[in-house]
């Protein structure tokens, strides 16, 4: 697990494009039924969840 603490805003704005992406990407592909690891949606929608977390909690520290 990636630590989202030490990263800075930008870097997790950017973070979470590439993972909603990834996300997107893996639903295109189970549609198709190409893929075999059905936990990596599962991962990438937690990580996304942690990351908007993350982002959310430094919002409401900074106000």
């Amino acid at each position: 697990m990636t630590d989202f603490k030490k990263k800075s805003v930008k870097d997790l704005e950017k973070l979470i494009i590439d993972k909603r992406e990834e996300l997107r990407e893996f639903r295109f592909k189970s549609a198709g039924s190409r893929t075999r690891n059905v936990r990596e949606g599962r991962n990438v929608r937690r990580e996304v969840a942690q990351i908007l977390t993350e982002l959310n909690a430094r919002t409401k520290v900074a106000k």
